[in-house]
């Protein structure tokens, strides 16, 4: 049987300035959605948007959208690569912060093949980064 490919996930809470990287597998099975909104699961997640005057008015004010146009895709939403070259920014700063040198490689942060908005990506050790792939074997 052959593995599914893991979706990437970001997600965002602009009340509280929390953003945060899952997996498929953390949104299912893990507490990310309630380290991040403070909710146990995604239908929470979702009642949150639509109730929560405050989470929607800060929804609105990070995104520039109004009010009609929150949804839960606008904060739990599959990453990109421009997502991805941020957590590789923060890691590089955490590892300078432990006294490590930034030309040190970043561990795989994920599977090694991953899905983003922008296609299938592969993990390159040798530049610390994933790339997209064309086909997979």
């Amino acid at each position: 049987m052959k593995k599914a490919i893991e979706k990437i996930y970001i997600l965002e809470n602009p009340e509280k300035n929390i953003v945060k990287f899952a997996t498929d597998y953390q949104l299912r099975y893990d507490d990310v959605i309630k380290d991040v909104f403070g909710v146990a699961c995604l239908k929470d997640l979702d009642m949150m948007i639509q109730f929560n005057k405050a989470f929607q008015k800060s929804i609105c004010v990070k995104l520039g959208i109004s009010e009609k146009k929150v949804s839960l895709q606008t904060v739990v939403r599959i990453a990109s690569k421009n997502d991805l070259l941020l957590l590789k920014k923060e890691m590089l700063l955490e590892a300078i912060k432990q006294n490590k040198e930034s030309e040190t490689a970043i561990p795989c942060p994920f599977d090694s093949i991953i899905q983003l908005q922008d296609g299938i990506f592969k993990w390159d050790a040798e530049n610390s980064s994933y790339i997209q792939v064309t086909q997979i074997a």
